[in-house]
């Protein structure tokens, strides 16, 4: 797929999964790539992808500094962004009553703070320009949620809440913002980048225990083609009018328009209650 307009991407998180596949794809299609990686070797083979074109820049998505300079040295020396992918990111598997409060703090801090400090970084240049295009990598479970992730899912809705409202924000200086909002893919997710906390209360065994195992199963085996997510990407970019969300995959569709469903369910069945609460 080649595209009439040459862009340049940023995309955190380029080693594997979907950063690679974005990758790949925007490269195919004749876009720059400035992607993130956390070694140098894989940066150094994220530069041979392309040369001239994919660019690799060591980033750790949690040291704020770090993020502003390679933002600031991108920006002068490479070329302006135009479009930003929010990618880097993990899940956290773990009971809430098991899993640390130290977990959760970081696990917001790669998937939530992480995310939004790049977004601060790069929205002045893309702010003076009256142009650009931000995309964050949520989740399904930004909008529906599973039992023992719910660590993940807290940090998932709220980027998905930061995106939304960051849009309403910049509309007016041409700048898109979306949430993407992925099924289950064939990425590494579930797999080697997940942490998982250890057990510690057996009340939650016979409940919790077989969801590990199917999860820990699911890993490969998911409906989701991080190539085809990719060319999704794509229309995305190429699009005049992008959507504040996109879901991706069989899965998300139906899971997020049965949350609509048992949503408007209740709303309805409360509704005398949720209405009594005015003055008169």
């Amino acid at each position: 797929m080649t595209t009439s307009t040459s862009r340049t991407f940023f995309i955190t998180g380029v080693s594997t999964g979907f950063g690679r596949a974005f990758s790949e794809a925007a490269l195919a299609a004749g876009h720059r790539v400035i992607g993130t990686l956390r070694n140098e070797a894989a940066r150094a083979e994220f530069d041979q992808l392309a040369p001239g074109k994919s660019f690799g820049r060591l980033l750790d998505v949690t040291d704020d500094a770090a993020i502003e300079r390679v933002i600031n040295e991108v920006e002068s020396k490479t070329g302006a962004i135009d479009v930003l992918i929010n990618n880097a990111g993990y899940g956290h598997e773990g009971l809430v009553e098991e899993s640390t409060l130290d977990d959760l703090r970081k696990q917001f801090e790669v998937n939530v703070f992480g995310a939004v400090a790049v977004i601060k970084a790069v929205l002045p240049y893309m702010r003076k320009r009256r142009a650009g295009h931000i995309i964050s990598i949520t989740s399904m479970g930004g909008i529906i949620t599973m039992p023992g992730i719910a660590y993940y899912h807290g940090s998932k809705f709220a980027l998905e809440g930061i995106s939304e409202s960051l849009g309403k924000e910049v509309a007016s200086f041409g700048i898109h913002v979306t949430a993407v909002e992925p099924g289950g893919f064939r990425t590494d997710w579930a797999g080697r980048s997940m942490v998982r906390a250890p057990r510690s209360i057996p009340d939650y065994d016979e409940t919790f225990e077989p969801i590990r195992k199917r999860r820990e199963g699911y890993s490969g085996h998911q409906a989701g083609n991080p190539a085809k997510a990719a060319q999704a990407i794509l229309k995305l970019v190429e699009s005049d009018n992008p959507p504040a969300h996109l879901l991706l995959g069989t899965d998300a569709v139906k899971l997020v328009r049965e949350k609509i469903a048992q949503l408007t369910s209740e709303i309805d069945a409360w509704e005398s209650v949720s209405l009594s609460t005015d003055f008169d």
